[in-house]
């Protein structure tokens, strides 16, 4: 199965490239700064009080469609701003096995 691990937020490209060099991150970041892919995913259900989204996971089959989704974010998740690798990872794992 091929898989990859992308970043999509409303924030403009150089912002993103100091995240990413600040952070190490790794994988590629994209942006999205009028929504329209956060929406088309329904990120923006969980959108913050400045009208940005939350901190959203998706699991996208190679069909493009939604096969898990969690913002880790949101109340009803527990509010998380971190979520280990190994939690993440075990819900990811639980999807593909259901």
């Amino acid at each position: 199965m091929d898989v990859a691990i992308l970043s999509i937020a409303l924030d403009p490209a150089d912002q993103q490239a100091a995240v990413k060099q600040e952070y190490g991150i790794a994988a590629p970041m994209l942006t999205d700064p009028d929504a329209t892919v956060s929406t088309a995913y329904d990120v923006m259900q969980w959108a913050v009080g400045t009208g940005e989204p939350g901190h959203t996971f998706i699991l996208v089959d190679a069909a493009g469609e939604i096969a898990w989704i969690r913002d880790y974010g949101a109340p009803e998740n527990g509010g998380l701003m971190y979520v280990p690798i190994e939690e993440l990872t075990q819900h990811i794992g639980a999807a593909l096995d259901a």
